[in-house]
């Protein structure tokens, strides 16, 4: 059985920590005013998620 996963935008990130998440569902941002932006353009909450690797 073959999946088709695509990266998300992490994909392109630096840190071990964030790239664990890459292929994840979600549509994650890294700390950016990017995030920021997206999150008053779309009136929504900002959700944090703190780790390490």
């Amino acid at each position: 059985m073959t999946t088709n996963r695509k990266p998300n935008r992490l994909i392109a990130v630096k840190s071990p920590y964030l790239l664990q998440h890459a292929y994840n569902p979600v549509n994650w941002y890294a700390w950016s005013e990017e995030a920021f932006d997206e999150a008053r353009r779309e009136n929504k909450p900002i959700f944090l998620s703190v780790g390490y690797s």
